[in-house]
């Protein structure tokens, strides 16, 4: 049984597949066609899913006669997409198939839960809008999943926090990543004002607003300016929500297992709070919770049952041989920032090491140095990858591990490594063993027999706007406009 998973007509395309009981392919249709966040599949890409053999299956990530009637009672008509699934298919010759199609936030819980090592969970998915629903809590057990409470559109946190980041300056949608990281350098001091402006209840499990903010809030407050400010104050108030909506969705299910999912659970600075306030046994957010994810999830909500999470790394492959771990060590010592470009790209936002711009995390420049090559705003910080037996030697960590930079943890010693600290402090980590990733461990490893230090700055191999290296030959282009050896 070929099951052929699909998100795409809304952003973020991606393709899933399951053959039997494995993953065996999946990946971003952005990395194909080199458009940001593309919303269309391509040739290229399905070709690589399906080795040009047609699925048995096509399991389709939401419900769009649904989500077309919230879009026209909302008054979205130019959102609006009159292609239906089926058409839009028959043009790569993926016609006579049967397609399924799953609500959008069952897609999500699917994904989460069912890669998830929980036979029992409590799974709570944020995000800013599938269909209508915006907020949901589902019991996991077993190969059941029921969902116990919901809420819908338009009141979401999920959307608040998108029309923030847009008041913010930064394009919705995409770039809540960059609000999260601002946060850190303001203030909370607007949380009264944004609960009298725009919320009615945030006692959990409802968040209710007063306004419909889907259409964005650049209106809001035009005298503030310090925008800093305004970021720390709505990561607040989704710290403070997520943190009480955890506790609850855990006494309804009464499960001391959490799978998180949604866009929202991309927010890695909630995540640590959760983890460290809202005392569950486990957690697990899969490595691509958000809509890109939610192939993987409609192919599993047709699955319907656990399947061996293996790897994050299931997209396309430059299949070379890796030997000049020498010459990456001398590089990184002579203090070069280079680029691992190898093996399977990753299933998610987040560069795992095989598509990677590496980095001394003890050099005092490099994230200046870095964030100019990558043309990001200079206060951004980058990420550590550490050896996760010495993790807890480096930082205070809420979690045992933390594999796929899920959780922004506190650096024991910020002043050691400036190149991966934020202005907090603070450090989203991944965490590497042998099984996770072989050569990362062993590159690692033999960092920290020359050098003493367990951990390398590790960011996406990309520039800002642009998607990740998905080939050898984006990785050779990458490497002639930027001046970076690619290993």
């Amino acid at each position: 049984m070929k099951i052929l998973g699909i998100n795409a007509l809304g952003h973020d395309a991606s393709v899933s597949v399951i053959l039997n009981n494995d993953i065996v392919f999946a990946a971003h249709s952005e990395r194909y066609s080199r458009k940001k966040n593309d919303e269309y599949l391509n040739d290229d890409l399905l070709n690589d899913a399906l080795n040009f053999e047609k699925p048995d299956i096509i399991c389709w990530y939401e419900r769009p006669w649904i989500k077309k009637a919230r879009q026209i009672m909302s008054g979205q008509w130019n959102e609006v997409v009159s292609i239906t699934p089926s058409s839009y298919l028959a043009k790569f010759g993926l016609s006579g198939i049967p397609i399924k199609y799953y609500s959008h936030h069952y897609s999500h819980a699917s994904a989460g839960y069912f890669t998830s090592p929980f036979e029992n969970a409590c799974v709570v998915i944020v995000d800013a809008i599938g269909e209508f629903t915006t907020i949901s809590i589902w019991k996991g057990n077993g190969s059941k999943l029921a969902k116990v409470w919901s809420q819908n559109y338009p009141h979401s946190l999920g959307l608040l926090y998108t029309a923030m980041t847009q008041r913010c300056g930064f394009k919705p949608n995409e770039e809540e990543y960059i609000t999260m990281g601002m946060a850190a350098f303001g203030k909370p001091v607007y949380v009264e004002d944004i609960k009298n402006d725009f919320i009615s209840n945030m006692n959990a499990p409802y968040f209710r607003l007063k306004h419909n903010v889907h259409r964005g809030i650049l209106w809001w407050k035009p005298e503030i300016k310090n925008v800093q400010d305004i970021a720390a104050s709505i990561q607040k108030i989704t710290n403070d929500y997520l943190i009480d909506l955890m506790i609850f969705a855990k006494k309804i299910t009464n499960s001391n297992n959490l799978v998180f999912g949604g866009g929202v659970a991309l927010n890695c600075v909630s995540n640590t709070q959760i983890a460290s306030q809202c005392k569950y046994d486990d957690i697990w957010i899969m490595p691509n919770p958000g809509d890109s994810g939610s192939s993987l999830g409609a192919a599993l909500a047709y699955h319907s049952k656990h399947i061996e999470w293996k790897t994050p790394y299931l997209g396309y492959n430059i299949d070379r041989i890796f030997l000049d771990m020498n010459g990456i060590l001398n590089s990184l010592e002579m203090g070069e920032i280079i680029g691992i470009a190898n093996g399977k790209a990753e299933f998610g936002p987040r560069a795992l090491g095989n598509r990677s711009l590496l980095a001394d995390p003890r050099g005092k420049n490099i994230k200046d140095r870095m964030n100019q090559i990558k043309k990001r705003e200079l206060f951004r910080p980058f990420a550590p990858m550490v050896l996760e037996h010495m993790a807890h030697q480096y930082f205070d960590m809420p979690v045992k591990e933390s594999p796929y930079m899920q959780y922004a943890v506190t650096c024991k010693y910020p002043d050691q490594f400036p190149a991966i600290c934020h202005i907090d402090n603070s450090s989203r980590i991944q965490t590497v063993t042998n099984e996770n990733n072989p050569i990362l461990f062993e590159l690692l490893s033999k960092w920290h027999k020359r050098t003493g230090c367990g951990m390398l700055l590790n960011t996406s191999l990309n520039i800002k706007g642009e998607p990740l290296v998905n080939s050898w030959e984006d990785a050779n282009k990458f490497s002639f406009r930027h001046n970076i050896k690619i290993f």
